[in-house]
């Protein structure tokens, strides 16, 4: 799925890169990985975004190829609703593909 038809979409986006690290703030937010053709290769959520993203640049999985591509953007949405976010997200990538991005493994608890 393209990261263009997340609702609601990411406000936010930086190259997945240690030296753009700096530019990602410390708040709470969702955020997808995001191949230069715009395919979402992960989805997640966090109380610091850009604690987490250096996190996943540390992680020699994330920095892989895949049959979408590499992760190339970090795209993000500062919210509080976390949880509710990420399974929004998640509901529209399984909808679209009819599985979770390539990098996620469990699917979020449901929100009630």
């Amino acid at each position: 799925m393209k990261v263009a038809f997340l609702d609601p979409s990411p406000t936010c986006r930086e190259v997945f890169r240690r030296d753009c690290n700096k530019f990602i703030p410390e708040s709470a937010g969702c955020y997808a990985l995001v191949s230069f053709e715009s395919e979402i290769l992960y989805i997640g959520k966090t109380q610091n975004l850009r604690l987490r993203c250096g996190q996943h640049l540390d992680d020699q999985t994330k920095l892989a190829l895949t049959p979408k591509g590499r992760a190339f953007f970090f795209y993000w949405l500062q919210c509080r609703e976390i949880e509710l976010i990420e399974r929004t997200w998640l509901n529209e990538c399984e909808l679209s593909d009819g599985r979770l991005p390539i990098f996620n493994k469990i699917s979020s608890p449901l929100c009630i």
